[in-house]
Order: C-alpha cells, then sequence, then structure tokens
C-alpha cells in the first residue's frame, strides 16, 4: 500500500470514528434532556396523564376555541415524552391527584376542577367567578394584592406545578381570566420548561402571568410578574371573632 493509499483510509476511517462519536454524543445529550423532560412533567414513556377540559363560560358544554388551542399544546408536549393523554370533562374528573401527571385548563368560573384544586392546593388564591361583567370579573387575589382584568390590554393567569397526593405526579394549573390567557400560559410552559426545571426541579411553584395586549399579540406576549408560590401555598389568616 503507497503513502497516498493510506492516507486516504485513514482519513476515511477517522471521518468514521468522528461521525460515530459525534451521532453517539447527539444521542446521549438528546435522551438526557428527554428524562429531564419527563421527570419535569411527570411523564415517563408509555405512561398515561389526564387532561382536564373545561367549558366556555356561559357556554352549555362548549369548550372556548383557545382552550382547544392551548390542550393541543399540551398534548404536543405529552407526545414527545412519550405518554398518552386521557381526556376528561371538568365535570367528570372525579378521582383524587398524584397517582397521574394532571393538566388542568380552565379558571373556577369554567372548570369545577380548578376551583377545587384552588381550595384544597392554593388556599392563597381566589379569584372573582362572576359572570356578569364588572370591575372586579375575573380578578386574581394572591395573598392581599389583587389583579384585575384590562380585557385586551393587560390580563392575568396563574401557572402552576402543583405536587400532592401518595403517588408525587404533579398537577400543571392554568388559571386564566380569559381562555387566551390559558393559552397563552400553556405556550409559555413550552417555551421555558427547561428553565423552570432547572429553578425548581421536582418542587412546586406557582407563577403569576401577565398577557400583554391580546387584542393585538394574541397569546404571545407573556411577562412573569411574581413568583407567588409562598403566598400561592399559604392560607389566609382567619379574620378575628366578632365580639
Amino acid at each position: 500500500m503507497n503513502e497516498d493509499v493510506r492516507n486516504i483510509v485513514l482519513g476515511v476511517l477517522a471521518t468514521g470514528v468522528s461521525a460515530s462519536l459525534g451521532w453517539l454524543a447527539r444521542t446521549y445529550l438528546w435522551r438526557r434532556r428527554l428524562r429531564r423532560k419527563q421527570a419535569f412533567f411527570g411523564l415517563p414513556g408509555g405512561s398515561e396523564c389526564l387532561l382536564v377540559v373545561n367549558r366556555e363560560a356561559g357556554g352549555d358544554n362548549v369548550v372556548h376555541r383557545f382552550d382547544v388551542f392551548a390542550m393541543l399544546e399540551l398534548s404536543a408536549l405529552i407526545k414527545d415524552c412519550g405518554a398518552q393523554a386521557r381526556i376528561l370533562a371538568h365535570d367528570v374528573a372525579h378521582q383524587g391527584f398524584g397517582d397521574r401527571t394532571e393538566f388542568c385548563v380552565g379558571g373556577p368560573y369554567s372548570n369545577r376542577r380548578t376551583a377545587a384544586h384552588l381550595s384544597t392546593l392554593l388556599p392563597g388564591v381566589t379569584m372573582n367567578v362572576d359572570v356578569q361583567p364588572s370591575g372586579t370579573q375575573g380578578r386574581i387575589t394572591v395573598g392581599t394584592e389583587h389583579y384585575a382584568m384590562d380585557k385586551g390590554v393587560s390580563e392575568y393567569v396563574i401557572l402552576a406545578r402543583l405536587t400532592a397526593g401518595e403517588g408525587g405526579r404533579p398537577v400543571f394549573l392554568f388559571c386564566g381570566q380569559r381562555a387566551i390567557t390559558n393559552q397563552a400560559a400553556t405556550r409559555y410552559l413550552a417555551r421555558h420548561h427547561e428553565s423552570l426545571a432547572r429553578t425548581h426541579r421536582s418542587g412546586s411553584f406557582v407563577l403569576l402571568l401577565k398577557v400583554v395586549n391580546t387584542q393585538a399579540y394574541g397569546p404571545d406576549v407573556v411577562e412573569l410578574v411574581a413568583d407567588v408560590t409562598r403566598l400561592a401555598l399559604t392560607a389566609p389568616a382567619a379574620a378575628p371573632a366578632a365580639t
């Protein structure tokens, strides 16, 4: 074998080894990211989760189109984890939490399951459920702070990951003042789940998000107002008894 042929053979071998090592490294990184994603969402491959569907406020068993979009985005996340979703209407989801990951979409005025979660898991959060338009319609209260809705201009949504129950699987809550804010929260979760996992690891968190100018930007422009985990998980002090 002359010098030129040997150099060609060695070059081909080196290229093959480099390509193989690169493929192995990319596969390892992809699998590690997938495991982290599955751990954050509580969705190991082949598992089943619950996708709890609300109804449009004031409607008759109708799901708002923005809530449908929110569920489609969640379905994509679930599929990426190799899991399957079982879809349940909010008024027939009569079961506990912790055994399976749950994604619960909608505020307490349109989703009974959300109302139960707020009462049981987030005692520091309340939401005005009046259907009739008023200055306080949909207002979110966290601790002693109030967040009123300016429709189409500035609207708020609670995004929470709550770990409770014996199984330890999380409940993800998307509790917004309007259906478009629920979609904004699901999109925020899809975009930021890696940074949220690094910050909160496998623990609970409650974020207050502000959705800006939905009439122009839809659900795309979202600002983090505050991490309100401590306030949301703390029951308000009881009022002193009258004497």
